[in-house]
């Protein structure tokens, strides 16, 4: 027999204040000389908490009973907030929000880029803080996630369930019955689509034993009003999936794009599958300003289309760019900033690690008519040598705009060489963002620092900084 661990326990932290916001969202406070930080707590709460985890000097704890809340807080619009494992800041107040993400990239150049940023601009925040997303991601599973109130209430549930992850929970899904992430049409498709198969008894994926039918639900829309739906099966059973998308087809004649996808693997990543188009064309269109998007199911596109505009002007503003700047665009995606640009400079240079990403990049070259933008697939710090500087020019402007875990080494190297008069670092994590920034500081200072919200109701943060030759 194994051994059995028997959980510690803490007692009740009473009357804890919570002061601060800390970098993942959660509460601060203090107790007993030690650091805690408490998930859905919010500055100005005094909250009786129960600790989760406990190290030598931080906690991490749960509220048990709200004791005073802070006047920051508001009533969450989604039902499934709190078990959903999204939008973990509905209860904030939006202008708080703000107010924390502007804190969140200041805190992180002043503890990670040791400096601290006076020029950091007012947030950029939101008009529609509700129905912005234009991709959502649904999972299909034959073990549904129960609150205790449904557990409690005796009520036999249906096993299967079609929504997102339970918050801490991969193995379980929690079933959706709304989303306010994005058009409410999504929750016709996707209520629609867990009708008919429940009806129909199509099988619901186990992710431990890897079996069933039904695996994913992607959607996909535009500001032009397209939609992309795509399935993703687990087995080739063509009755099945033909019923299914005919279905769609019928009863939703607005989707643009329908597609499906088999996947036999036994992750859910379909970069190395195939899409199948059963109906209308294999993308959607997205606009820009006066630029033109081709979106594919596998295409990475900004997943809040009216902000990325504002987020791409500001690019536009901090590059400075004129009609004889050479303009390098690094981690490019499918070329959005590239395109956006283009009008505005001599020759931009994009180079993307994904080859389907340059695929549709130059496929929107050629939508829009773009002569002066050519695209690279391969890994910044593979394809930025001296041989490729050599053969497209040194460039004046570099944008940057990578993943979370920052620019590789190389690339700050190789741009330190270069020596571009002006860099625009695009940043969805302030926290690598800064400590690169650090890094650049040698040749290189900030002159403007924009934050932009892309992501309402999250602790998720965009920030753009302009760095000057010095």
């Amino acid at each position: 027999m194994g051994r059995k661990y028997k959980q510690k326990t803490y007692p009740l932290l009473e009357k804890l204040e919570i002061t601060d916001i800390a970098a993942e969202g959660k509460g601060l406070g203090r107790a007993d000389n030690f650091v805690v930080f408490v998930d859905k707590g919010i500055p100005g709460d005094v909250v009786q908490a129960k600790i989760t985890q406990k190290k030598k000097d931080y906690a991490h704890a749960e509220i048990v009973s709200l004791e005073k809340a802070s006047d920051k807080r508001t009533t969450p619009v989604c039902k499934h907030f709190g078990t959903c494992g999204g939008c973990k800041w509905q209860h904030v107040q939006y202008a708080h929000q703000l107010s924390f993400k502007q804190q969140i990239v200041a805190d992180a150049f002043r503890r990670i880029g040791k400096m601290e940023l006076p020029n950091i601009e007012p947030i950029v925040g939101c008009e529609e803080i509700t129905e912005y997303r234009n991709k959502l991601e649904f999972t299909f599973s034959d073990r549904v996630w129960l609150t205790r109130e449904q557990i409690d209430s005796g009520i036999a549930f249906n096993k299967n369930a079609l929504g997102f992850h339970a918050a801490g929970h991969f193995s379980s899904v929690l079933q959706i019955e709304e989303c306010h992430l994005q058009d409410n049409r999504n929750n016709d498709i996707r209520n629609a689509v867990y009708q008919f198969v429940t009806e129909h008894a199509y099988s619901f994926y186990n992710l431990k034993y890897h079996e069933g039918l039904m695996r994913n639900l992607i959607l996909r829309n535009t500001t032009l009003d397209e939609w992309m739906v795509t399935v993703c099966f687990a087995e080739a059973d063509m009755d099945k999936i033909s019923a299914l998308m005919d279905f769609l087809k019928t009863t939703f004649p607005y989707i643009t794009s329908l597609n499906y996808i088999i996947n036999t693997k036994k992750n859910d990543t379909i970069y190395d599958q195939e899409v199948i188009t059963y109906y209308g064309r294999d993308y959607i269109l997205e606009q820009l300003g006066d630029i033109q998007y081709k979106i594919s199911t596998k295409s990475f596109f900004q997943t809040n289309s009216r902000q990325a505009k504002r987020l791409y002007d500001i690019v536009k503003e901090f590059g400075q760019f004129t009609q004889e700047d050479n303009v390098y665009d690094l981690y490019c995606g499918t070329g959005s900033i590239a395109l956006y640009i283009a009008d505005n400079c001599k020759k931009v240079v994009g180079i993307e690690q994904i080859p389907q990403a340059i695929e549709d990049a130059e496929f929107n070259a050629q939508l829009n008519q773009t002569g002066n933008a050519v695209f690279y697939a391969g890994t910044c710090e593979s394809i930025l040598q001296e041989s490729f500087i050599e053969q497209h020019g040194t460039p004046d402007i570099v944008v940057v705009d990578p993943p979370r875990a920052g620019l590789h080494e190389r690339v700050i190297e190789v741009l330190l060489q270069a020596a571009p008069k002006r860099i625009v670092y695009v940043s969805c994590n302030p926290a690598t963002q800064a400590r690169d920034v650090l890094m650049f500081s040698e040749k290189y200072k900030v002159s403007r620092c924009q934050p932009v919200d892309m992501f309402p109701h999250t602790f998720h943060i965009e920030n753009v900084v302009q760095l000057e030759l010095i």
